[in-house]
């Protein structure tokens, strides 16, 4: 399953733009925000857990986080935001449909500066 969502990265964003984590794949660290955590009620512990995807996600360098699910997307831009990380937080559904061509404007609010306005149409 990690070589196909890596197959589908490469092909939307360009092999020569993905940046793999380190430990990846089936060693790749839980964000810590599923499993019901997100809505349990404890965000500060959330957050503490997933303090290791965040600087696992530094260590890249990148400027985007691509992310499969709801909840990695929510704990992932949370511990982005809360902290004033310099990493913009993406649904891979919504670099699919920018890469197709089909993002609606109003489905743009985690695109950074640079995707805003990609695609769109009589802009």
């Amino acid at each position: 399953m990690a070589e196909d969502l890596r197959y589908v990265v490469k092909k939307v964003v360009g092999e020569e733009n993905f940046i793999d984590m380190s430990p990846n794949r089936s060693n790749n660290y839980c964000c810590g925000g599923g499993g019901g955590f997100l809505q349990a009620g404890y965000p500060e512990e959330r957050r503490q857990y997933g303090k290791m995807k965040a600087d696992q996600i530094l260590a890249t360098g990148a400027p985007y986080c691509i992310t499969p699910c709801h909840n990695c997307h929510a704990q992932v831009h949370d511990l982005s935001d809360i902290r004033g990380h310099a990493w913009e937080t993406l649904h891979l559904w919504t670099l699919i449909c920018l890469s197709l061509g089909i993002l609606g404007e109003n489905e743009r609010e985690y695109l950074g500066e640079d995707l805003k306005n990609v695609a769109v149409y009589g802009a």
